[in-house]
């Protein structure tokens, strides 16, 4: 049953709009919405997902009802990744971000596939940063050999 919404969510987005009316971001605007703001929505299998974005790197919030505890996004140019897990089992996931209306679709980078629909909520709302103890995003995301990246700067 969930698929099917999620899936008519996606439909419904893709005719709501005009395909010209989509707008790419570009990675400083994705960080610009994203930072201090919770995103949330469900991935093209119907799974919900809410993560509040930090100014440090940190996205607390769940994924498919799992809490993260360990999770940390970045800014590209032109997308949004985010991190998962230790430096030896490290997940990473970049997404394109398009808006259309109050909709934004993110797309995987590489692929360009739809990967889910989602909405932008100031602020905490759902308190995710009260549900688990603070973790501290390292590595990928605050530095880089040789010398520190513009998050580290922050």
């Amino acid at each position: 049953m969930a698929r099917r919404r999620a899936a008519a969510l996606i439909a419904l987005a893709a005719l709501a709009m005009p395909a010209s009316a989509a707008e790419r971001l570009s990675g400083e605007e994705i960080r610009l919405l994203f930072e201090g703001n919770t995103v949330s929505g469900r991935y093209n299998n119907g799974r919900p997902f809410s993560e509040f974005h930090h100014k440090d790197g940190r996205a607390t919030g769940h994924n498919r009802h799992v809490l993260n505890r360990d999770a940390c996004w970045t800014t590209t140019q032109e997308a949004v990744c985010y991190y998962y897990g230790p430096h030896e089992t490290r997940r990473t996931y970049c997404f394109t971000v398009e808006r259309s209306g109050q909709l934004y679709v993110l797309r995987t980078q590489r692929e360009g596939r739809i990967n889910g629909v989602a909405t932008i909520e100031p602020g905490d709302p759902h308190r995710h940063t009260e549900k688990l103890p603070a973790w501290n995003c390292d590595g990928l995301i605050s530095r880089r050999l040789g010398g520190a990246t513009w998050l580290a700067g922050r």
